[in-house]
């Protein structure tokens, strides 16, 4: 290349260079978050057509204290259609826990061994690894308001916990948990990121701290 031709070659300010830099790390943040940041609430965007809304961080953190304290030292915890939860726990660093996370969102594959792909139309299919009554506690967060989606998501909480169940649903489904699952609902009152039209409340089936 002579020198003429060199010189006609667009150049980038320094301003805008490190602007671009700036832009290709957020988006490689995004794409491969790493270390503690990819237990964050909202590193992965929700879903609206999923039905995702997560919850807010203070909900999220009494939540995931909740269930640790239920589940027992050294316990085996099942986050079903929770990943704000599951995302709580790990953020938590609490190593003496077995966790799982259960959700259709195949972007919460990042996770590894402790995402289990789950669709609430197929309840117990399930892999080989997830033996029944194997989890001390579950808490379940199905993504309908709809009889047939608390239904079916019941069946995957009873073929998983132990005993305690922790049900987080609008409060319209209240007589329909207690007839599936025989859960009463708590006086705490959950909050998500962003209003829902809808009240939402939680359920157990055990004596909890979250009343």
């Amino acid at each position: 290349m002579t020198d003429s031709e060199d010189d006609d070659t667009p150049q980038l300010s320094s301003h805008t260079l490190a602007a671009l830099q700036e832009f290709y790390a957020e988006q490689k943040q995004h794409a491969d978050p790493g270390g503690d940041d990819k237990y964050n609430i909202g590193i992965i965007e929700e879903n609206w057509q999923l039905s995702q809304f997560w919850y807010s961080q203070e909900t999220a953190l009494r939540l995931a204290q909740e269930v640790i304290a239920a589940a027992g030292e050294g316990g085996r915890i099942a986050c079903v259609s929770a990943p704000s939860v599951y995302q709580k726990l790990r953020e938590l660093h609490r190593e003496d826990f077995s966790i799982y996370i259960f959700e259709y969102d195949k972007r919460f594959a990042m996770y590894g061994e402790e995402f289990i792909f789950y669709d609430y139309n197929n309840p117990l299919d399930l892999p080989e690894k997830i033996v029944a009554h194997s989890f001390d506690i579950v808490i379940a967060d199905p993504p309908y308001l709809s009889e047939e989606c608390l239904r079916k998501t019941s069946e995957t909480i009873k073929y998983l916990t132990r005993g305690k169940i922790l049900l987080c649903t609008g409060a319209v489904m209240e007589e329909q948990a207690a007839q599936l699952l025989d859960v009463r609902m708590c006086k705490f009152i959950p909050e998500h990121t962003r209003n829902l039209a809808n009240e939402f409340r939680c359920y157990v089936n055990y004596d909890s701290g979250l009343d």
